[in-house]
């Protein structure tokens, strides 16, 4: 079983050398494209949490609606 720690221990120099292997082998443009797509995710990600709230908001507002009665109002 791999120790999680062993990533964590790669010098500078290692991830320098990873990203060159990892540009030669996929090329710059399949990971400029496969960037944008990520790009997109959280975009469309970050929009749903957006919308999501909203909702939640305007389903909150609706439920706290004043329900006092007419009568009771000008008593305040």
């Amino acid at each position: 079983m791999m120790n999680p720690m062993v990533l964590t221990n790669v010098p500078p120099v290692g991830w320098l050398l990873i990203a060159i292997v990892v540009l030669v082998l996929f090329g710059r443009g399949k990971i400029s494209s496969l960037m944008g797509e990520v790009g997109k995710g959280i975009t469309s990600f970050k929009k749903g949490v957006r919308e999501g709230s909203e909702e939640l908001e305007k389903d909150a507002s609706e439920l706290a609606k004043d329900v006092t009665p007419e009568s009771d109002k000008d008593k305040v």
